[in-house]
């Protein structure tokens, strides 16, 4: 999908006005001799901006506009590095809840629901935007922030929420209590808005069947507004993302290559009108592809597919390589397998070999003996690796109420 004259002109109104700053991008782009563009062709010619420059500019360095237009700052967790800030002005933080707002209109929700927001607070973009698009909606915001689950419930049932807002493993974690506290009959949500991480269809039609609510995939990222830029309408063919906001381009994340409309690859975004921190072609590591054509729900915005991972969750182990997509996509073939998994690799020095060991929540209607041997002859005949294959009871495994670490690699812990 190409740059349309508006979104061309716009783009090349954010860099002259980034090469008039003192920003980290408005010095690579005088250095580099980039003036503005005027074509597709010299878009894509554009330097990729990457997380690791957001953190080699730490802590400010990407800011665009004078300290007092920020009204706002952002951060990542910072787990794997140096923490992502991310300034916002007034216009930002307007225009995220404007999409959002878009978001959940998209989804069929009005000012008539009662959402109720469990994402985190503070520094993270979750709890806060879901609030604000909630706000500019005009709907009953409820919000809960994380964790305490009693209080979850309790405010569920008694104020009758309608919409529930979360992580797929929280979802996954108030469904579960729902269903075992036999508390179904006394909520009246309708709809469920998920994002933050990729869940298996395995997973969402646990949520569907435990709560008996529409669900909804929300996305977005924290350096690029935050969640709320794209989400599935009621037809369920892919995301619409709100394109007079973002341009999305996907590349091969090997050559850098743009690759046609319906072809595999990594999500990489241009923000067409951000003023605090404009980021231009940045590379998401998400995984997946535009679709063609239109809607059916008549929607003119253009549709992402669902994120099948991302490049930068690849794992290695016998010299195969492997993604959490792939262990998902399995565990969906053998009954009895919940979606809840972890897998763990670690080094046997003893024998000089790596060891992978796949823990997978099974119901307990079913052998664990036989569908661990069920997932483990799949592993061997679909991926070529033999791991070690650990059932467990369902509700083992432990819930998050941010993304689920799925893969934990002691290999290189100390290197």
């Amino acid at each position: 999908m190409k740059l349309n004259d508006t979104q061309l002109r716009q783009v090349d109104a954010q860099i002259k006005r980034l090469i008039q700053t003192d920003s980290y991008y408005g010095k690579i782009y005088r250095e580099k001799g980039i003036e503005g563009i005027g074509s597709q062709e010299d878009f894509e010619k554009l330097p990729f901006s990457s997380k690791d420059d957001l953190r080699n500019a730490y802590p400010l360095g990407i800011q665009a506009v004078p300290d007092e237009e920020v009204v706002r700052i952002h951060s990542s967790s910072g787990t794997t590095g140096k923490p992502v800030i991310i300034p916002y002005t007034a216009k930002d933080v307007d225009d995220w809840a404007i999409m959002f707002a878009r978001c959940y209109e998209t989804a069929g929700i009005t000012n008539k629901d009662r959402i109720q927001i469990t994402p985190g607070y503070g520094l993270w973009t979750a709890g806060i935007g879901f609030q604000a698009g909630c706000e500019k909606l005009g709907a009953m915001c409820i919000p809960m922030g994380p964790g305490n689950t009693d209080k979850q419930l309790q405010m569920m049932v008694d104020l009758q929420t309608t919409v529930i807002t979360a992580t797929s493993s929280y979802a996954l974690l108030l469904s579960e209590e729902i269903n075992q506290r036999g508390i179904k009959n006394e909520i009246c949500l309708k709809k469920g808005v998920f994002g933050s991480e990729r869940w298996s269809e395995k997973m969402r039609n646990t949520i569907k069947e435990n709560l008996g609510i529409e669900l909804y995939d929300i996305y977005g990222l924290t350096e690029i507004y935050g969640p709320g830029i794209g989400i599935n309408c009621e037809h369920e063919t892919g995301m619409h993302y709100w394109d007079d906001y973002i341009y999305i381009e996907i590349i091969d994340p090997k050559t850098g290559r743009s690759v046609p409309d319906g072809e595999e690859g990594e999500i990489v975004i241009t923000t067409l009108v951000k003023e605090g921190a404009p980021l231009l072609r940045f590379r998401t590591h998400d995984i997946s592809r535009i679709i063609p054509g239109e809607c059916p729900c008549g929607r003119k915005y253009p549709r992402l597919d669902i994120i099948k991972g991302r490049s930068d969750d690849m794992f290695k182990v016998h010299g195969v390589n492997m993604f959490p997509s792939q262990v998902e996509d399995l565990l969906q073939l053998v009954d009895g397998a919940s979606s809840e998994y972890n897998v763990t690799i670690a080094h046997d020095d003893s024998k000089n070999k790596d060891i992978m060991i796949v823990t997978v929540e099974v119901e307990g209607r079913v052998d664990f003996e036989e569908a661990a041997a069920k997932i483990r002859n799949l592993f061997k005949s679909r991926i070529g690796v033999t791991p070690k294959i650990t059932p467990v009871p369902v509700g083992t495994l432990p819930r998050s109420e941010k993304k689920t670490k799925r893969v934990t690699d002691y290999r290189f812990e100390n290197q």
